[in-house]
């Protein structure tokens, strides 16, 4: 049984074998025709995609922002404020100018001053005007700071 079976397939066994053999050689030649030939450009590909892994992985790090912790040492004034006189007498200003300054070192605008003390605009400009000129300072800033070392407001 087994001679007959041979001897009936014998022409699709010779093929089959044939085209193993063919596909074989196809496959050898694209391996030499890959691989061997082209050898220079896969490992220049693959060393430009390591590279490329290498330089995205370095731009993530160095675009990271840097984070810079600051501590801020906060001294808390644990004296009373006591209001001096004499400071005030000194300057010459009025009570309506101290308001004035109080309110200019609370942070608010003339226009919200004005508000507040239900005066003009234009009052309130004159008012700081003469708070600057009796405590000699050019800027709010300076005012409020000059106020507070003669302790005229807290």
């Amino acid at each position: 049984m087994s001679i007959s079976f041979w001897a009936r397939n014998r022409s699709v066994i010779l093929h089959g074998v044939s085209l193993a053999a063919l596909l074989l050689l196809m496959k050898w030649l694209e391996w030499q025709f890959i691989i061997l030939d082209h050898a220079f450009e896969i490992y220049a590909g693959i060393v430009a995609f390591i590279f490329t892994g290498l330089g995205i992985w370095l731009a993530l790090k160095l675009s990271k922002p840097k984070v810079i912790t600051i501590e801020k040492q906060v001294i808390i004034n644990t004296r009373e404020f006591v209001f001096d006189e004499n400071a005030l007498a000194k300057t010459g200003m009025s009570r309506r100018e101290l308001e004035v300054l109080e309110l200019m070192a609370e942070g608010l605008s003339n226009q919200q001053i004005a508000e507040k003390l239900f005066v003009s605009l234009n009052t309130i400009k004159t008012h700081s005007s003469k708070v600057f000129e009796k405590l000699e300072v050019e800027r709010r800033t300076q005012a409020i700071e000059k106020a507070k070392r003669l302790s005229l407001i807290h």
